[in-house]
């Protein structure tokens, strides 16, 4: 059996995502140690609220560092909303700039629509070759957010000794109001969804599998 690690650093919505996992066949702890995020075969990141709280609760508990080493030794890891946004150069909130793991090159920035958040259920533009979306190409996935990466641009790893090679970057889209925005990423190890897996019923749970698959 797969083993998964929730990071549990105060900012996510776990228990949720513990049981969605779990409803695929895996054995999931939910625990901030180091050594069992870094050793277990998949890691999710979740994250509920604002960017740069999300990144102080995470570094307080190397979070950071578990990240950086498990891609570095090309171990999957897997960002959900909040958990996904971090994974960018940085976060515009509130007036405030927070530099995030730098993983995705691009930032943070909120919604460009007449109600905000985003809420409910929609759709993703899908890429060809998508792991995370194999079989369910067209399906609808649930959203709660007020910001996200509206471009993808090239990101430096090196500072971090991250090289994810020759692999594939894959980018999902999704439109709401006037803003065309980053739905989910995909590059080597690094999985990150801004909807909300765990809440997108059969779709959100053939996601998780379809992730649990490269473990």
């Amino acid at each position: 059996m797969k083993t998964v690690v929730v990071f549990d650093y105060g900012f996510g919505n776990v228990r949720s995502m513990v049981r969605a996992l779990a409803d695929q066949g895996l054995d999931v702890t939910l625990t901030s140690d180091y050594r069992q995020a870094l050793e277990a075969d998949g890691l999710v990141v979740p994250g509920v609220g604002a960017f740069g709280a999300c990144m102080e609760g995470l570094r307080k508990v190397s979070g950071d560092r578990v990240i950086y080493d498990r891609l570095r030794a090309e171990r999957p890891v897997l960002g959900v909303c909040v958990g996904e946004q971090i994974m960018f150069e940085e976060g515009h909130e509130h007036g405030a700039e927070s530099e995030g793991l730098g993983l995705i090159g691009g930032a943070v920035t909120k919604l460009d629509a007449d109600v905000v958040p985003h809420m409910g259920w929609d759709t993703v533009e899908a890429p060809a070759g998508s792991i995370l979306f194999a079989g369910i190409e067209h399906e609808r996935f649930y959203y709660v957010h007020s910001y996200a990466a509206h471009e993808v641009r090239p990101a430096d790893t090196s500072e971090y000794m991250i090289d994810f090679g020759d692999a594939p970057e894959r980018v999902a889209w999704c439109d709401y109001g006037r803003s065309h925005f980053v739905a989910a990423y995909e590059h080597g190890p690094l999985f990150a969804t801004q909807f909300h897996p765990e809440k997108s019923a059969q779709a959100g749970g053939r996601l998780l599998r379809n992730w649990a698959s490269v473990l």
